[in-house]
């Protein structure tokens, strides 16, 4: 079984949101159907192909040709488009910013998160709204906090 923090060819696509200009990474419909509210669920048009923005200052969060929505079609606070430090950066394991921060050795954060994906245990596909790993997000912002 393919781990969830491993790169899949079929998510690499990348499309261009032409409201704020910037790329977006194509998410499985997985994603959309874990985190969208049963309102937006219901127009959600899983024939379609949806890419996530992560531009902080774009409402936007996924867009296809024909449709978009926006964070607050979503069950949860998105990490790239919310300052909160209780939004999740690592969602499947409970990585907040408000945790990150505090935590006195910078690498545990990512030790752990690491030793879960090992067992197999992470679920980003359906946690993470940008539909793939969140390590990259995490050890980002671990480094940007020793900045």
């Amino acid at each position: 079984m393919e781990s969830c923090c491993q790169t899949s060819s079929k998510l690499k696509t990348i499309y261009i949101y032409p409201s704020c200009g910037q790329n977006g990474k194509s998410v499985p419909p997985v994603t959309l159907k874990a985190l969208l509210k049963p309102s937006a669920l219901e127009i959600f048009q899983p024939e379609l192909s949806y890419a996530f923005c992560s531009t902080p200052s774009c409402d936007v969060v996924y867009f296809s040709d024909t449709q978009t929505f926006s964070k607050d079609t979503l069950k949860v606070s998105v990490f790239q488009k919310e300052d909160s430090l209780d939004v999740p950066v690592c969602y499947c394991f409970g990585w907040t910013r408000e945790r990150l921060k505090a935590v006195q050795d910078k690498k545990q954060p990512i030790d752990h998160i690491r030793e879960q994906v090992q067992a197999d245990r992470c679920g980003c596909e359906v946690n993470n709204p940008q539909g793939s790993c969140c390590l990259g997000n995490v050890t980002a912002f671990v480094r940007n906090l020793g900045t």
